[in-house]
């Protein structure tokens, strides 16, 4: 029978329950156990797809298309799970799929209720994850307790729970014990009273994970198990790690908190297998050398924005055993003047949407072509590659893409050739994991040692092949096409240092022990600067 664990938070957003999930399910996993991660969140979106990044940074792309909230990429790249449809669920999708059955009249004219309608269909979406050979289940609630857009949601766990029957689901709540500088001391006060929301539905945490930024002494932990009623060997410290989250799941396997989940669960506490763990951990804290990398986009001011690119970046650092100090700029600052770029060694322009930023992005590229700087351009920064190509070598002075500037007269980005007199709005993305061919001699192939990948995608306007025969003979050359060569994936310069765009997003395949081949390829040149 499959166990399940939920993981709810407390106080304030932002406590890092999706590290602190993945981090569990890594512990897990080298136990011996097979893990599935799903995340919910109580916004009504039906998706984060239509979401602006300063509202919920990246939208990170599964396998199969789906659009889902970034925690699940920490899942990804921490457990090694593989996630889909299954791992995410808001509000907005729960409601809509309640609702479109009602009006099926698959509910028999019966009243449709929050109870049990949607907590059962939430309940269902739990068991959804629970798939053959699956050992253990980790769900994260998003929001907090308190919040009313998660009432649904703690609600339908409360039922999950007790239907499940003892030892076979348990929740941890993540929770702050803010340091008061100006008494002194540490208070569990904020703990308490979450902890008291929670027991007011009916929900009793097995275990209290307490995110701290010291050590929390032993009459605080007196505290917290007596009010917040947790065995005191069930509160475990998360104190803040000084470098890295890789550092985090190494800190829990030190409290023990693994071992005493499985405990909880009635299953057996293996032996833990952590030495790779350990390797990739020294490897973080201990580089032997490093470059600056320069990432120009239009949320500079939100990391969040971007969060598979950074890791990608702590990746390529771990296999090179390398710091990568990675500066975002904005790219409306570089519209006029590119001298910010100075002293990089690297370049890197991420994906987007919207005009805004364009003209930046371009000058940019430029600036990296000309000037040798190792560059690598993803989705929309690709697109930019072939538009300052286009423009600067080619003469094309208004080439630009249709979604900027539709009448272009040279339009040497467009929609997909299927979506070609479509709206731009709507149902036309391409998303999710589609083959690639690589061109054989080409960078592109040397880098991924092999002839055919699959990687994600997100975008809905395409390299326009009315123009591929001018482009390749200026030097413009393409490194990746769809199997049937159509759609073209990749493009590079041959003469350049590292000069390469991937219409993909090669941030969501990569891995701490399998880190992106694009990636390390514009470190090791960056460091070869």
């Amino acid at each position: 029978m499959t166990k399940h664990i939920f993981i709810t938070g407390g106080v304030v957003s932002g406590l890092g329950k999706g590290i602190t999930a993945a981090s569990l399910a890594y512990l897990l996993k080298s136990r011996g156990y097979s893990v599935a991660m799903q995340k919910f969140d109580p916004y009504l979106n039906v998706d984060p797809g239509t979401m602006s990044p300063y509202q919920h940074g990246e939208v990170y792309v599964t396998d199969d298309g789906t659009e889902t909230d970034l925690d699940l990429g920490h899942y990804e790249r921490f457990a090694g799970v593989s996630c889909d449809r299954h791992s995410n669920y808001t509000s907005g999708k729960i409601y809509s799929s309640v609702i479109a059955r009602e009006r099926e009249g698959a509910y028999l004219g019966a009243t449709v209720q929050m109870i049990p309608h949607i907590t059962d269909e939430i309940k269902a979406a739990v068991r959804s994850a629970a798939k053959p050979g699956i050992d253990i289940v980790i769900s994260e609630i998003g929001g907090t307790a308190g919040d009313i857009e998660s009432l649904p949601f703690l609600e339908a766990i409360r039922q999950f729970k007790n239907e499940a029957g003892i030892g076979n689901a348990i929740v941890i709540h993540l929770t702050l014990v803010p340091y008061i500088k100006s008494v002194g001391e540490m208070k569990t006060k904020p703990s308490q009273q979450s902890v008291s929301i929670l027991h007011s539905i009916g929900i009793f945490p097995d275990m209290l994970v307490c995110r701290t930024e010291n050590p929390i002494e032993d009459e605080q932990r007196r505290k917290l198990s007596l009010f917040c009623n947790v065995p005191d060997e069930m509160v475990i410290e998360e104190q803040d790690v000084e470098h890295s989250i890789y550092e985090v799941p190494q800190e829990l396997a030190e409290r023990g908190m693994d071992a005493k989940v499985l405990k909880l669960l009635g299953l057996p506490v293996r032996d833990s297998k952590l030495d790779d763990w350990h390797w990739l951990l020294d490897r973080v804290l201990h580089p032997a050398r490093k470059c600056r990398i320069a990432m120009v986009g239009k949320y500079a001011g939100l990391r969040d924005a971007y969060k598979s690119i950074f890791e990608s970046f702590a990746h390529a650092g771990i296999a090179l055993q390398a710091k990568v100090e990675c500066d975002m700029l904005e790219a409306e600052e570089l519209e006029q003047d590119c001298t910010k770029l100075e002293g990089y060694d690297g370049i890197l322009v991420p994906g987007g949407f919207g005009v805004r930023g364009i003209a930046g992005k371009v000058a940019a590229l430029r600036y990296a072509r000309e000037h040798k700087i190792p560059c690598l351009g993803i989705c929309l920064g690709m697109q930019c590659m072939v538009i300052e190509y286009a423009r600067n070598v080619l003469g094309f002075a208004d080439a630009d893409s249709t979604e900027f500037n539709p009448d272009t007269a040279h339009p040497v980005i467009d929609f997909m050739p299927e979506q070609r007199g479509i709206s731009a709005k709507g149902g036309t993305m391409r998303l999710g994991a589609y083959p690639c061919r690589l061109v054989d001699g080409s960078l592109a192939a040397k880098l991924y040692g092999k002839e055919e990948i699959s990687e994600r995608h997100r975008h809905r306007f395409e390299y326009n092949n009315d123009y591929k025969e001018k482009l390749v003979s200026a030097g413009l050359k393409v490194g990746g096409t769809s199997p049937d060569g159509n759609l073209v994936e990749m493009v590079e310069l041959p003469e350049h240092p590292f000069y390469i765009g991937c219409q993909f997003h090669p941030e969501f395949k990569s891995r701490p022990f399998t880190p992106h081949p694009l990636f390390v390829g514009l470190i090791q040149a960056a460091l070869n600067h």
